[in-house]
């Protein structure tokens, strides 16, 4: 099974945590998901009862061990964009998901290595997600 990073907004506003949810949901289906604490609708903007440098190191080592990411990035996010940044130097597949009303930075949507997919609704995400699973 593939091992996936999920990247979703934590501390830049938690407004898509259900979406995160279920985004997840469907990931697991098929693969392994690092950090699923992302997805936790219960986890607010403040983040976790761990230190910055705790977070950092265990994200980087993730980001290291995953074989995908996969962001949410409709709503912007400076750790999603670090997350994005730092698996793009690790020459790590990413794909990104958004509303399709999102306005995306152009740092996303014009690297022509990201892949994007844009969606009305979560459930339509299941069968565009399982060809990058596989």
């Amino acid at each position: 099974m593939k091992k996936i990073y999920f990247a979703g907004s934590i501390r830049g506003g938690r407004e898509k945590a259900e979406d995160y949810k279920k985004i997840v949901d469907i990931l697991k289906k098929d693969a392994i998901i690092l950090d699923e604490h992302v997805s936790n609708p219960k986890l607010s903007s403040t983040g976790e009862k761990i230190s910055n440098e705790e977070i950092y190191k265990r994200d980087t080592n993730w980001l290291k061990e995953c074989d995908l990411l996969i962001a949410e990035v409709t709503n912007p996010s400076l750790g999603v964009g670090y997350e994005i940044g730092y698996a793009g130097s690790l020459n790590k597949k990413i794909v990104c998901l958004y509303e399709e009303s999102a306005n995306l930075s152009g740092m996303i949507s014009g690297n022509p290595s990201i892949i994007l997919i844009p969606y009305d609704k979560i459930e339509n995400l299941e069968s565009k997600l399982k060809e990058y699973i596989k």
